[in-house]
């Protein structure tokens, strides 16, 4: 298969915050208003999404749980930058190839994740230091 990563799309930058609210306060003096906040049980984490004008999100994300990856991140790395997220289409294909390529995943199937996406993340051990999610928008049947 042949992957031509210039057409996947950046969706948006994860960016790990001890609150949420407190987070808000900054991108609020910047001028974003409209925000929705959504609650990630699986990951142990609430989002924000603030969009941008060009479709690219910045996506807060504070932990629930201790044991988060979010939390851990935060304890080890500080707040900041966590990941970088693309939007791809056939995303179980592109894990099986990346797999077999010898690309370190940390999921090797999607996950359920925000906005009802699929999503799975590649090991920043194999893209020099940087998370990388890749989110594929869930096709839900018409009845």
């Amino acid at each position: 298969m042949q992957i031509d990563f210039s057409e996947f799309e950046l969706d948006h930058l994860g960016v790990a915050v001890n609150s949420i609210e407190e987070g808000l306060k900054f991108y609020k003096a910047l001028g974003f208003q409209d925000h929705e906040i959504e609650e990630v049980p699986s990951e142990k984490v609430k989002v924000c999404f603030l969009s941008l004008k060009n479709d690219v999100n910045i996506e807060l994300l504070e932990a629930t749980d201790e044991e988060s990856a979010v939390a851990k991140f935060i304890a080890k790395r500080g707040t900041g930058i966590h990941h970088m997220c693309y939007r791809v289409k056939g995303l179980q294909t592109l894990l099986d190839e990346y797999k077999q390529r010898g690309i370190q995943l940390i999921d090797e199937s999607p996950r359920k994740g925000a906005h009802g996406c699929d999503v799975a993340f590649i090991h920043p051990k194999a893209s020099g230091g940087i998370l990388i999610e890749l989110s594929e928008k869930r096709v839900f049947a018409e009845f």
